[in-house]
């Protein structure tokens, strides 16, 4: 088999055990990146050449003494909005189109520290604001299954990357989503964490409430393998959450779900829901079932608020953020200028996207003196309600089960224009977020057209474990991860 198809975990024990050389590892994806890259446009950064030096290097270290870490050696490729030391980090935005860390995030640190291999840095939806890529500065990223549908956003390139098996392995930022859904749209997994389990450090901050760095894969098994390589306390985040890491893989080992109690709100179920989606994911809980899950209906009624008060929080946050990005500290300066409110006008005019812009101005009108109690407190305050709906949910089940997103991966240009509809496409991911926990989307089938649909399970906070079991259960009983897009 070649090396690209195998999954991370299979890869890392044929690295450990000898069979295969780093070396060898960078080649077979250099090659494949070479083959798919031109029609996927995944990454906006390649750094192959320097991930073959490297692992060259680590060649040379274990010839004498052949002793791996978890991550040694595996090539992984990341979300172009994670700081990486002396590699550009754009945010796929023009403001930040020449930027180079001076350091790096604190996941980069912990993959650094156990020598795995950088193929590149991934597209995104600019300063990650997007369902579909297409906000990049550079273009947008393709999906794999469909080369002219979107792979999701805003994680879309990472997504993309795994799909394409351009690298065995990727980080994403999901804020609203943007792990999740376009995992469902490219048909790999993708692991939104508790928020505070993984360091937000050296994250570019979109929205600091509510932003969450996780793993997108090609499998469950893949998941928990990277997460428990980047969770765990951080002082230099001050939202991260000090407590044990636990041992995400051991959770796997049991394959069946009795005692396992699993909630399906109605909610999620309505109208706007394609009907392929809906068959599909009934199909997957009716799975649930058969494994000894006890499935049962719940509410969850707070949800059609979850839109509004995610774009009140989310804008805001943005708008303090991006406050920084005035043409003087760093990043683009517009050219020309008369004075010193010229020079930020511009900058910010000239450096920004239209959906980052539009974003600033909607963030900066709902904190504005006599809007901030109307829109923002108010926003805030049903966010807890929100929070609340899930609380009461979690008394009576271990494990919701929702779709991952209402419809499958659509058209390149088909939502550009409305802007409204785009935001619905995350309508199922954003209360996660809204409350701090934990959720995964994995493949449960496919539309007639031969696109991915996934299945949404959202935990209780801090409960990974249960969420991976119940996910991982599943994708072994069903086998749907093993279909691979075919590109020509």
């Amino acid at each position: 088999m070649s090396l690209h198809k195998l999954t991370l975990i299979d890869l890392q024990r044929k690295f450990a055990a000898g069979e295969v050389t780093a070396t060898e590892i960078v080649r077979a994806y250099s090659l494949r990146i070479s083959q798919v890259e031109p029609k996927v446009k995944a990454f906006v950064t390649q750094t192959r050449e320097a991930a073959c030096e490297q692992a060259e290097a680590l060649d040379r270290k274990l010839k004498g003494w052949r002793k791996t870490m978890p991550l040694s050696g595996m090539p992984l490729a990341v979300k172009d909005n994670i700081c990486t030391d002396g590699v550009p980090t754009t945010c796929s935005s023009r403001m930040l189109q020449n930027f180079v860390p001076p350091y790096d995030a604190t996941v980069i640190s912990k993959l650094r520290a156990q020598d795995y291999l950088l193929l590149g840095k991934t597209n995104l939806d600019e300063f990650a604001m997007g369902s579909s890529t297409e906000n990049s500065a550079f273009g947008p990223s393709r999906n794999p299954w469909n080369l002219q549908c979107v792979p999701g956003g805003s994680s879309g390139g990472s997504a993309a990357a795994v799909a394409a098996e351009e690298c065995v392995a990727a980080l994403g930022s999901d804020t609203g989503g943007s792990i999740r859904q376009p995992a469902a749209f490219c048909g790999v997994v993708g692991l939104k964490p508790t928020y505070g389990l993984v360091s937000r450090y050296g994250l570019v901050a979109f929205a600091s409430s509510l932003d969450q760095i996780g793993p997108i894969t090609k499998n469950v098994s893949d998941a928990a393998f990277l997460l428990g390589a980047i969770a765990g306390h951080d002082p230099l985040d001050s939202t991260s959450i000090d407590r044990p890491v636990p041992d995400y893989l051991k959770a796997l080992q049991k394959r069946d779900l009795k005692r396992l109690r699993v909630g399906v709100p109605v909610e999620f179920f309505t109208e706007g829901l394609d009907p392929e989606v809906d068959r599909t994911v009934r199909s997957a809980i009716e799975e649930l079932s058969h494994l000894g899950a006890e499935v049962k209906e719940i509410r969850l009624p707070r949800t059609d608020a979850a839109v509004a008060v995610y774009y009140v929080v989310a804008t805001a946050e943005a708008s303090s953020n991006l406050a920084r990005f005035d043409g003087v500290k760093f990043g683009f300066r517009a050219k020309e200028t008369k004075d010193l409110l010229d020079l930020y006008i511009k900058t910010r005019q000239e450096g920004f996207g239209p959906e980052v812009k539009r974003r600033i101005m909607l963030g900066t009108y709902v904190l504005s003196a006599g809007y901030y109690d109307a829109y923002y407190g108010k926003a805030q305050a049903v966010r807890t309600l929100v929070c609340q709906d899930f609380e009461a949910a979690f008394k009576e089940v271990d494990v919701i089960v929702t779709p991952t997103t209402p419809t499958p991966a659509f058209k390149l240009g088909e939502k550009s224009e409305d802007p409204l509809q785009m935001y619905l496409s995350d309508i199922f991911t954003i209360s996660v977020n809204l409350a701090g926990l934990p959720a995964i989307s994995l493949p449960c089938g496919f539309s007639r057209a031969g696109l991915p649909i996934g299945l949404q399970l959202i935990g209780r906070a801090f409960e990974e474990e249960t969420v991976l079991r119940a996910a991982h259960a599943y994708e072994q009983s069903t086998q749907w991860y093993h279909q691979k897009p075919i590109l020509r």
